[in-house]
Formats: C-alpha cells, sequence, structure tokens
C-alpha cells in the first residue's frame, strides 16, 4: 500500500530565508509542492533544475513551465522567461535546494530519530532487522531500504538505495505525520556524494564495512573510502557513529568526526562484541556482550549485522534484556539468505551478494554449517557496471563452490555473454570443470536444482529480493525464489 503526501503551503520568499540568490524575478508566490523532475511539475510547483552527471535540469525548464511551474530554481537562466512564472536564479541549485527544503518542512530529520546505515554490505539487512526490532517492541517505525520503505504499516516499493533529496525530505515529513518514532534507512555512497542526504540531522550512523564496488561511479577504491567518510564528518556532536572496527576502514571512517564513537567487533575489544557459540542452518546462538542469545539468522557477516543492530538499539537506550528477547525473534529480510527447500532434501539459498567480498561472505556462511553435501552456485554480473569485478566475483565463486553456472544478472545494455566472458577471465583453466555457461539465468536455475543431490546446497547469488530482470532497457518480470520453487520437488 502506498501513502499520499499531505500538501504544505508556503510562501515562496519564507522558503527562500537563508539562501544565497542573486537574482530574483517574478512576485511572491504561494508554493505547494517541490520537484526535481518536470514530469512531476503541479500548478504552484517549485522546479529545481539539477545538474546531474547524465542529464542536466536546466534542459528542462520549458517542460516545466508547460506543465504550470510557478517558480524555476537555476543556476543559468533562460533565454526566455515568461511573466506568470518566478525565476530564482542561485549559484548552486544542489546547495540552494538543501535549504529550501530544510525551510519548507521545517527541518524535519529533527522530529524524529533517524539512524543512517553505510557500508558496502549488510545495510538492507541491518536497517531491516532494526526496523524489525523497534516494531516488535511496539514503536512506530520508518524504514527507507533498497527493498522498501515503510511508513508504520504502509509499504511502497523502493526505486533506489537513498530516495533523490526532495523525495527524501517527502517521505520524513510524511512519517513525522503518521507519528513514527524511529526512522532507518540506508546510505548510499551515491546519496553521498550527490548530496541527497544534505541537511538532515542523523541521531546515529553505522558503518558496516567497505571492499570492491561501484568504482564505475567513483574511479578509485580512495574516492569511494573518501565519499563514505564525508557522512560521518557531517555528524553533529550530539549524534553517535557506530563501526565495525574488524573491517580495516572502521577507524578511518569515524577520525574526523563529531559524534560519540562506539565501535562493535567479533575479534576485538569492542563496546559491543558478539561471539559464536554454536551455528547451523536454523540458525546462530550468540554470545553479545556476555549474554546469550539465540538468532534465526546464519553466518558469520550476519554476526556483525545482528551486533550493529544490537549496537544501535543500545545507543537509543533500549533496556538490555528487551533487546535480546527482540533479537530471538527477528527473521532474515527478504532475499538475503531466503531459504527455499524441497522434498528431496536440497536447499535452495537466495541472496543478494553481488560484490565479490558478499559473495565470499554468503559461501563462507553456508560451508560452516554444510558438513555432507556441495554447494552449486549460480552467479552473474550486472550490464553496464564495473567490469573489474567481474573476473574477481568469477574466482570467488570457483574457488569457494563445487561447481559453478556463471549466467545473466541484469545485463541491461550489454550482451550477457560478452559479460559471462569477462567473468571466465578470472577462471584458471584447471578449474574451468567446475564452470558451466549458460545465459539464460531461468535455465541455470533450472540445472542448478536438477544437478543438486539430496543435502547439496544450491546458492542463487546478485539479485536477492528483486523482482525483475532488467534487459535492453526493459525490466521483466524475474525473481529468483519465485523460480526456484518453481522447479523444486515440493
Amino acid at each position: 500500500m502506498g501513502t499520499k503526501e499531505i500538501p504544505i503551503e508556503k510562501k515562496l520568499f519564507e522558503i527562500l530565508e537563508s539562501v544565497d540568490t542573486k537574482k530574483v524575478i517574478g512576485r511572491d508566490v504561494t508554493i505547494s509542492g517541490i520537484t526535481i523532475d518536470s514530469r512531476q511539475v503541479q500548478k504552484r510547483s517549485l522546479f529545481c533544475a539539477i545538474i546531474g552527471s547524465n542529464q542536466d535540469g536546466h534542459d528542462y525548464i520549458n517542460k516545466a513551465v508547460e506543465n504550470k511551474a510557478s517558480v524555476i530554481l537555476c543556476s543559468d537562466l533562460p533565454k526566455k522567461t515568461e511573466k506568470k512564472v518566478t525565476y530564482v536564479l542561485v549559484k548552486d541549485t544542489r546547495l540552494a535546494l538543501e535549504q529550501i527544503l530544510l525551510n519548507y518542512y521545517e527541518n524535519i530529520s529533527t522530529q524524529l530519530s533517524l539512524i543512517g546505515v553505510t557500508g558496502t554490505n549488510g545495510k538492507t539487512t541491518i536497517v531491516s532487522l532494526l526496523a524489525d526490532l523497534f516494531s516488535s517492541m511496539g514503536y512506530k517505525v520508518g524504514l527507507i531500504s533498497t527493498v522498501e520503505i515503510k511508513i508504520g504499516d504502509d509499504v511502497i516499493p523502493a526505486e533506489l538505495t537513498t530516495p533523490d533529496i526532495v523525495s527524501l525530505n517527502g517521505l520524513l515529513y510524511q512519517m513525522v505525520k503518521a507519528q513514527c518514532e524511529y526512522v532507518f534507512m540506508e546510505v548510499s555512497s551515491h546519496a553521498i556524494d550527490q548530496n541527497r542526504i544534505g541537511g538532515l540531522e542523523y541521531r546515529g550512523a553505522v558503518f558496516t564495512n567497505i571492499s570492491h564496488d561501484h568504482l564505475d561511479y567513483h574511479k578509485t577504491f580512495k574516492n569511494y573510502i573518501n565519499t563514505k567518510k564525508m557522512f560521518f564528518d557531517n555528524l553533529s556532536k550530539s549524534a553517535f557513529a557506530l563501526t565495525n572496527i574488524d573491517d580495516k576502514n572502521g577507524e578511518v571512517m569515524v577520525q574526523n568526526t563529531k559524534a560519540k564513537i562506539s565501535k562493535y567487533s567479533a575479534i576485538k575489544i569492542a563496546d559491543f562484541k558478539a561471539k559464536t557459540i554454536a551455528s547451523d542452518l536454523r540458525g546462530t546462538e550468540l554470545d553479545l556482550n556476555r549474554q546469550r542469545v539465540f538468532t534465526n539468522l546464519v553466518g558469520q557477516y550476519n554476526v556483525y549485522n545482528l551486533t550493529a543492530v544490537y549496537g544501535v538499539a543500545s545507543l537509543l537506550g533500549i533496556e538490555n534484556e528487551q533487546i535480546l528477547i527482540a533479537l530471538s525473534g527477528l527473521k532474515a529480510p527478504k532475499g538475503r539468505f531466503e531459504m527455499i527447500s524441497g522434498l528431496n532434501q536440497t536447499n535452495v539459498i537466495v541472496d543478494y551478494a553481488h560484490t565479490p567480498d558478499a559473495l565470499l561472505k554468503i559461501i563462507q556462511a553456508i560451508t560452516d554449517v554444510t558438513y555432507h553435501g556441495r554447494i552449486i552456485t549460480v552467479i552473474g554480473c550486472g550490464g553496464d557496471r564495473d567490469k573489474t569485478k567481474r573476473p574477481i566475483m568469477a574466482k570467488v565463486a570457483v574457488d569457494n563452490s563445487d561447481q559453478v553456472i556463471f549466467t545473466s544478472d541484469n545485463p541491461r545494455g550489454e550482451d550477457p555473454q560478452s559479460i559471462i566472458d569477462d567473468m571466465i577471465g578470472g577462471v584458471s583453466a584447471d578449474q574451468m570443470i567446475k564452470v558451466v555457461e549458460i545465459a539464460d539465468r531461468k535455465n541455470a536455475i533450472k540445472t542448478a536444482i536438477r544437478l543438486a543431490r539430496s543435502e547439496d546446497i544450491v546458492l542463487i547469488a546478485g539479485k536477492g529480493h528483486e523482482n525483475y530482470q532488467e534487459i535492453k532497457g526493459k525490466r521483466n518480470p524475474f525473481n529468483d525464489a519465485e523460480i526456484a520453487r518453481s522447479f523444486l520437488v515440493q
């Protein structure tokens, strides 16, 4: 179920307070909506022309005017201006928009407890577990994740890991109106770099880990690290920063933060320390800060996720016993170590792992609880994305599995076989005996399940919760878990 935003009406000059304007052409008008998408412009809208990496919003000013925009915020005035439209000229539309949204929504993020989670892997699981944890304790919460957006019990499909700055402020406004006390959100490196989270006040932030990803965008690993670090650099003194010190960049992330630093670990001395007592496919028994708890989640990477969740809840002032009771009832989010079983004792695990580090961790988790069977991995790599990780992903899969099927992920505009060829570059000649190439993902899943014997585990990695496969600009219905179920002997 979706929710509809309640419109706010404010005078333009009121929301321009503290905005560094170069010139205003036109009169003060009433604004009842803000957008960066000319297609969403309605009467009394303010359209902000943002210069993006692929498009320039200034090219859509005429379209916004056609759609009855009342105000145009721009860094370059169009050659022709309309008398009925007010034009606000600024040096930087991104920075101006940040302040305008603060004024329009009256600093909305300060009206609830906003927690942001960033890192390469674990973001979705941690925010989803936090939302479930606090909901189970009776709190009304908001969730902004790769999988979905929740406003209390209402669910909105997610399109980006972190929405654009206008949508994000609008969502927080809806959450405040719905009386949500806590909001847990993923914070992607793209969102930090593009100022999608500009102006928001976080009560706390979590760093999970950082590994090879998004280098098609950030170009270098150093740039990627520095972008993540900016999130912590900008936290206020009243916030907390919770970091994973078992990651070699965990200390780096918080070295310049003004926030109160707390640490979590499964190895080192830390504020929040976890130790695995026992683990199998049913779950994991943990020692969390010297207290035992059984959880439904599997794998060492989930030990870190649960420790982060425990740490956040504790830092937010929740009683220890209450946290542990709630933790024991949590289940993994959809598409994260999602297990599907058939009558012949074949287990299929669907997981979103789409980076070398995440793939290694999920296979290691399976290895830790698999005593007799083989691991058969189905894996592909996304098209029009970082090509350098393809051979690395392939090597991780082949090194750690008994059988591997290379297939398509979301090929987008690329030839699926070309992507598979890039992956094969990471596999030695003597290891190719383990590899089968099947470009069609549905057939690849079918083959893996047919190859599996009793007690084998089939890992279908890369797409997790996604319910589509993107091929040549079209999103075709496709869900790994549903496809697997159709081929399993039930």
